[in-house]
């Protein structure tokens, strides 16, 4: 019996070689939703600036941490969001870059 190959993975992003750096300032911001982030990390290798990790193990009382978004290094791609809606639970959530800073008062540069 020969096995179809999947599409399931076509619309996710390809994985990057090589870090890249922010060079303008993004028009959306990753934000992670903590509630649904099971902390599975499979955003993590999709993201071309390497700007998201996992949360310190004291900050939380489960197990395994939801990750977290160096706010100031991403350059709003889209791909960890992307990966997660497609293979896990959809916890991550764009955001127009003036909402994230009105919101979080934090400047973007």
């Amino acid at each position: 019996m020969q096995v179809k190959s999947s599409n399931r993975y076509r619309t996710l992003p390809k994985l990057n070689d090589v870090v890249r750096k922010k060079k303008v300032k993004p028009k959306l911001i990753a934000v992670i939703d903590e509630d649904n982030c099971t902390g599975c990390q499979v955003c993590v290798p999709f993201c071309p600036v390497d700007c998201i990790e996992p949360n310190p193990i004291d900050k939380y009382s489960i197990p395994i941490p939801p990750v977290q978004v160096r706010w100031n290094e991403c350059i709003g791609c889209e791909a960890c969001a992307k990966a997660c809606t497609d293979l896990t639970w959809d916890a991550i959530r764009m955001i127009k870059t003036p909402e994230f800073e009105d919101h979080y008062k934090i400047l973007i540069d």
